[in-house]
């Protein structure tokens, strides 16, 4: 009797498929960062080296990979992927581990709903997905079904969707409300730190990164001039970008 073929075939693509970092970033120990950019098929994942500004392929997929999130330890990164369809598209949640370039789909999105956004929890034992149903808790590593967010979890899952600065956090960076850019917030009052930015993110523990025409850029939050970060090859950047610091030396 024969089979669906799809399970079958993730397993075995998942089995086979080679860590794509291997030799070039080593994980949970160099500071890289993941990214969005034009790929194969529209927007893939690329990893970036955070000395030498390598640009290594993370997936090569007919279909749009985006809004990655990195885990704690760095060892895995969290995405959402959209294929087109009858529909306009449609969106699942998956989690790749960057240590054997396996990747997995969430259980139960159809009960959980058309993810937005994912986010880990602060010790890495649990990703955070919201949808257009509310937010859902799967533990890790994956193979559970979702669990509804629970009270006692949602402090930490809004401040896992944040861009907080510092450490501990004074700040948050996100898209200006009253105009367009990317605006850090604190007790001080709200500082616009480029008209024409999006997509910020945490980088490091004292700056903040956006894109600008299709570049990162770095700011440093206890002064010092901005920068921007060079890659090699270089790839536009058209989506989110997430920064894993690297291990405490």
């Amino acid at each position: 009797m024969s089979r669906p073929a799809g399970p079958l075939l993730l397993a075995i693509f998942a089995a086979c498929t080679l860590p794509p970092l291997r030799g070039r970033v080593e994980i949970g120990s160099d500071p890289y960062a993941v990214i969005v950019a034009d790929g194969s098929g529209g927007s893939d994942l690329f990893a970036i080296h955070g000395r030498t500004g390598e640009t290594i392929a993370l997936t090569f997929s007919p279909v749009r990979e985006l809004a990655p999130s990195l885990s704690p330890d760095g060892g895995a990164v969290a995405f959402l992927r959209e294929r087109a369809g009858d529909d306009g598209g449609a969106r699942t949640a998956w989690v790749m581990n960057l240590l054997s370039g396996a990747e997995r789909e969430l259980e139960g999105q159809g009960t959980a709903g058309t993810p937005r956004r994912v986010a880990w929890a602060p010790d890495g034992s649990a990703l955070y997905v919201e949808t257009e149903r509310g937010t859902w808790r799967y533990g890790m590593p994956p193979g559970t079904a979702p669990e509804p967010l629970e009270a006692a979890h949602r402090a930490e899952a809004d401040s896992a969707f944040m861009v907080l600065l510092g450490s501990p956090a004074f700040a948050r960076a996100e898209p200006c409300e009253a105009e367009e850019g990317v605006c850090v917030v604190s007790g001080q009052g709200i500082e616009r730190l480029a008209a024409d930015a999006t997509s910020p993110a945490r980088w490091g523990t004292d700056s903040v990164a956006f894109v600008r025409a299709g570049q990162i850029h770095v700011w440093p939050l206890g002064g010092g001039a901005p920068r921007r970060v060079e890659t090699t090859p270089a790839h536009p950047v058209t989506g989110a970008i997430s920064f894993f610091p690297g291990a405490v030396r």
